[in-house]
């Protein structure tokens, strides 16, 4: 059932051209033949000695293709298909043995040496040679070695696509949880000294949730809505500072019809508010978005605080660095410089 299930209209559609064209020589030969020669006239009884030949030829086709074929390319049993081809073999060769017609008699003088009969002639080495390369192993098993390497590699793209859609969700679900554990960890830092300001972020905060519930699970988001998530974000960050954090962002007002992978840049914003900010000295973050010629450029420079951050759960680089590999290959940028006092990660993507 699976073989015939795999087996492609496109072959069996060659197959029957094939074996169309094999059957209709013969009359076109005898006609071309009726046309050039005036003493030759067309006979139709002359194809009856030629297509039954052909007939079984394309009976042991059939032999080959729906049964001997699948054991040797869909279960690989050399062997079996070996001993059961090289018997089919002997078979056609013996019915050709048989089959010969036996010429009239005819008075001769005898010789003086009679030569044994033979039992195996031209004719018949010639029909199981071309059984063997034409019809097995040249036509049968090419066509079908080709369309089974095709089906091989449709469904391994399918599957490699697959896996890159589930990757991509595994990866977009890890970034989520970290991002909010952050951003809670914020608000609940704000409920005792601030309540006004942690309604704020509670707000702003809705405001995130909301963009990561119908559009964080798309392929794509507009350049637009990440720009917006990127303010949205920076405003809840901003309710936790003082003066002394300098938080400078540029973003273009004016944005093009383009898509990016969403909350692709926002864990780049993270790790820089997360790992660059001192509590006891100046601290700053300058974040810069620029499109140019269908690329997206990001970067972010930042200070680096004192002592380095140990909390769990800093894992949205790793996981952005698997994301770009995955949507873009090697078409793409990035440079990432970790220096003593400053952190600064530069981005480019085709929109």
């Amino acid at each position: 059932m699976y073989w015939m299930k795999y087996q492609s209209r496109q072959e069996n559609l060659l197959y029957l051209a094939l074996w169309t064209t094999l059957f209709v020589a013969p009359v076109l030969s005898m006609y071309i033949h009726s046309v050039s020669d005036s003493f030759y006239t067309f006979q139709w009884r002359d194809l009856w000695i030629i297509w039954p030949k052909f007939i079984v030829f394309l009976a042991l086709f059939l032999i080959h293709n729906f049964l001997l074929a699948p054991i040797l390319i869909l279960k690989n049993k050399r062997w079996q298909y070996s001993l059961i081809t090289l018997s089919i073999i002997a078979l056609f060769t013996l019915y050709q043995c048989t089959s010969r017609p036996v010429p009239p008699p005819h008075h001769t003088p005898a010789p003086s040496h009679i030569a044994p009969p033979a039992i195996v002639g031209e004719h018949d080495i010639m029909a199981v040679v071309i059984l063997i390369r034409i019809l097995m192993f040249g036509m049968n098993l090419g066509i079908k070695g080709y369309y089974r390497h095709r089906y091989d590699e449709r469904r391994m793209a399918s599957l490699e696509k697959k896996n890159l859609e589930h990757q991509l969700e595994y990866l977009k679900y890890q970034i989520n949880p970290h991002f909010f554990m952050n951003t809670l960890n914020n608000i609940h830092a704000l409920v005792d000294i601030d309540p006004e300001k942690a309604k704020s972020t509670i707000v702003e905060l809705s405001k995130m949730m909301r963009f990561i519930l119908y559009e964080g699970d798309k392929n794509g988001v507009p350049l637009s809505r990440e720009c917006e998530f990127i303010r949205t974000y920076i405003t809840l960050m901003r309710l936790r500072y003082t003066d002394k954090v300098k938080i400078n962002v540029e973003l273009p007002r004016e944005l093009p019809d383009k898509t990016v992978p969403p909350l692709m840049l926002i864990s780049f914003i993270e790790n820089a508010f997360k790992h660059g900010i001192s509590y006891l000295h100046d601290s700053f973050i300058d974040i810069t978005v620029s499109v140019n010629n269908d690329h997206l450029t990001f970067r972010c420079h930042n200070s680096k605080a004192d002592k380095p951050n140990t909390e769990k759960g800093g894992i949205g680089l790793a996981n952005v660095r698997q994301r770009l590999q995955l949507l873009y290959d090697s078409n793409f940028t990035l440079n990432i410089q970790d220096n003593p006092d400053t952190y600064n990660v530069e981005l480019t993507i085709p929109l």
